[in-house]
C-alpha cells in the first residue's frame, strides 16, 4: 500500500509503526498496530520517502502487506482513522505531473505501461514514459522559445544594437522546425496502432470456415462450429500477440441474402466492420466456386484484403481468386496455417512494429502538433513582424499543452539571456 501527501505521511507512519519509522529509503520489518485499539495488523515491510526525491514529490511511503484480505481492510481502515483517504484514480501519477517529476506525455507513457498486453506495446510505452516524447518535445519548445525571444526583441528593442536579420531567422527557424513536425506526423499512425492494437476481420460466404479458422488462429474455440448456415449471427472477437502487436481478429457472419432479420443484421455488422478493419482475410471454400460478396471485399483499395481459401484438404486452392493468388489453408490439417500467421505478423510489423525513435501514440499529440505547424506556417508567412510573433506564440502553447510545461518567464529568461538590454 502507497502513501502519498504533502504534511502528515511520517506522521501517521509513526502512529502505526510505534514510532520506529526506519531510515529514509531503507526497507525495514516493522509491526503495524491500530491506532486505536493497539491489536497488531500485520508484521510488514516498510518504506519511507522525503520529499522531493519520491514518485510524487511529496513525503510518500510503502507498506509491504501479507496480501489476505483481511490484513488489507485492517490496514487501510487504521489509515482511514490516521487521517489518509483512498486515493483517486491516477492520483499518485497526476501529483507526481503537479510536482515537475514528470510532464503530461511520461504520465500517458505510464498509464500505456500498466495497460501493455504485449511486448512491443510494453517497449513503446516505457520509452514514453522514461521521456522519449518529452525530450523530442522540450527540445522544440525550447528552439520555438529562443525563435520567439528574438522576433520579440526586434519588436520591442528596435532602436537597440541588434542583428538586423532577427526577423528573417525567426521565419527561417520556423519553417525548418515546421518541416520536422511535418515529418514527425508522417509516420502511417504507426504508434497509436501499436497502442490500441491492429483489427483484423474475416469475412467470407456462410459455412466458408471463418470460425475454424479464427479458432485455428487464436489456438482455442473461441467462436461455435457447425456445418449449419448462418450460425454466426454477430461478431466474434479474439486477441492475439503477433510479434508484440496485439491484434484483434473478428468473425463474422455470412456474407448471402438473409433468412430472417437477426442474421440480416448480423450481415450489415459484418460488413461494417470490415469496412473499418486494418485487414481484410476474404476466405473462400475450396470445394465451392467463390462467391460475389467475398471477391468485391479483393476489389477496393481500402482497407487492404488477403485472399485465403480454406479446406484445402477437400479440394486443391484455386491459381487466382479475383485475380490474385491465394493462400491455402486447412484448420483440419493444419496446412497453410503457418504461412497465414507470418502474413499477418508481416502485415501487422509493417504497420505498427515499434521503432527506434519516439513515436505519437494518442490522438491528442498529433491534434496538437498539426495546430502547432500550422501556427508556424502563419509565422512564415505573416506580413508583419507582430503577427509573425503572435503565430509563434500560439504554436508555442500548443506544444506547451503537449507536456504540460511552458510559459511567459521562460520567453523572458531567452530574451535577456541572447541579448545584453536594459543593461
Amino acid at each position: 500500500m502507497r502513501l502519498s501527501g504533502a504534511r502528515g505521511c511520517k506522521g501517521i507512519l509513526d502512529r502505526l509503526t510505534g514510532g520506529r519509522v526506519p531510515p529514509p529509503r531503507m526497507a525495514g520489518l516493522r509491526r503495524l498496530r491500530h491506532p486505536a485499539t493497539g491489536e497488531t495488523l500485520d508484521r510488514a515491510l516498510v518504506l519511507w520517502f522525503p520529499g522531493p526525491r519520491s514518485y510524487t514529490g511529496e513525503d510518500a511511503a510503502e507498506l509491504h502487506l501479507h496480501g489476505g484480505p483481511a490484513v488489507i481492510a485492517g490496514v487501510a481502515e487504521a489509515l482511514v482513522a490516521l487521517g489518509a483517504r483512498p486515493a483517486e484514480a491516477g492520483e499518485f501519477t497526476r501529483r507526481a505531473f503537479l510536482n515537475g517529476k514528470l510532464d503530461l506525455t511520461a504520465a500517458e507513457g505510464i498509464a500505456d505501461l500498466i495497460a501493455a498486453e504485449t511486448a512491443g506495446q510494453r517497449r513503446q510505452a516505457l520509452r514514453q514514459a522514461e521521456g522519449a516524447l518529452a525530450a523530442l518535445y522540450e527540445d522544440w519548445t525550447s528552439r520555438l522559445t529562443r525563435l520567439l525571444a528574438h522576433q520579440e526583441a526586434a519588436i520591442e528593442f528596435a532602436d537597440e544594437d541588434l542583428p538586423t536579420d532577427l526577423g528573417d531567422q525567426a521565419r527561417n527557424g520556423a519553417a525548418a522546425l515546421r518541416t520536422e513536425i511535418e515529418r514527425h506526423l508522417d509516420d502511417g499512425g504507426r504508434g497509436e496502432r501499436l497502442r490500441e492494437g491492429l483489427e483484423v476481420v474475416i469475412v467470407g460466404a456462410p459455412n466458408a470456415g471463418k470460425s475454424s479458422l479464427l479458432n485455428a488462429l487464436v489456438g482455442r474455440d473461441a467462436a461455435i462450429v457447425s456445418t449449419r448456415m448462418g450460425t454466426t449471427r454477430d461478431v466474434i472477437e479474439a486477441r492475439l500477440d503477433l510479434g508484440g502487436v496485439p491484434v484483434t481478429l473478428a468473425d463474422t457472419a455470412g456474407l448471402r441474402e438473409a433468412a430472417d432479420e437477426i442474421e440480416a443484421e448480423g450481415v450489415r455488422r459484418a460488413r461494417r466492420r470490415a469496412e473499418g478493419a486494418d485487414l481484410v482475410l476474404a476466405l473462400f471454400a475450396a470445394d465451392r466456386p467463390p462467391d460475389g460478396a467475398t471477391l468485391a471485399f479483393l476489389e477496393r483499395s481500402e482497407p487492404e484484403a488477403l485472399a485465403v481459401v480454406s479446406k484445402v484438404d477437400l479440394a486443391p486452392a484455386p491459381r487466382q481468386v479475383g485475380g490474385r493468388i491465394p493462400l491455402g489453408v486447412s484448420t483440419r490439417t493444419g496446412e497453410g496455417l503457418p504461412e497465414l500467421r507470418a502474413r499477418l505478423a508481416e502485415t501487422a510489423s509493417a504497420r505498427a512494429a515499434p521503432g527506434g525513435t519516439a513515436a505519437l501514440t494518442r490522438p491528442r499529440h498529433r491534434a496538437t502538433l498539426r495546430e502547432a505547424a500550422a501556427w508556424l506556417q502563419d509565422a512564415e508567412t505573416a506580413p508583419l513582424p507582430e503577427l509573425s510573433a503572435e503565430a509563434l506564440r500560439a504554436a508555442l502553447r500548443a506544444l506547451g499543452r503537449l507536456t504540460g510545461r511552458v510559459g511567459v518567464e521562460e520567453v523572458l529568461d531567452r530574451v535577456f539571456a541572447d541579448f545584453c538590454i536594459g543593461k
